[in-house]
């Protein structure tokens, strides 16, 4: 199961608070205590996870982007840029 991003969007996490979540189930996993059952549910929702905080990233990037183009666009000529 793919998380798709109406999923993601639903998530009511920080970027943080879902980055804290996938390290809490990545050390479960790797503790290897969880039954199947748990760690099959455990890996689905870090991918749910997962899917968000690529989604964060890219809306954080577009941004970035879109503050660079616009101070770059309000740079009058021949004035040196900080």
């Amino acid at each position: 199961m793919v998380a798709n991003e109406n999923e993601t969007s639903k998530l009511d996490l920080t970027f943080e608070q879902a980055m804290q979540r996938l390290e809490e189930i990545v050390r479960k996993l790797e503790a290897g205590d969880l039954p199947l059952d748990a760690s099959i549910r455990a890996y689905e929702e870090s991918m749910r996870l997962v899917a968000f905080c690529r989604e964060q990233l890219d809306k954080a990037e577009f941004q970035l982007e879109q503050l660079t183009l616009d101070a770059v666009e309000e740079t009058p000529a021949g004035e040196e840029r900080a």
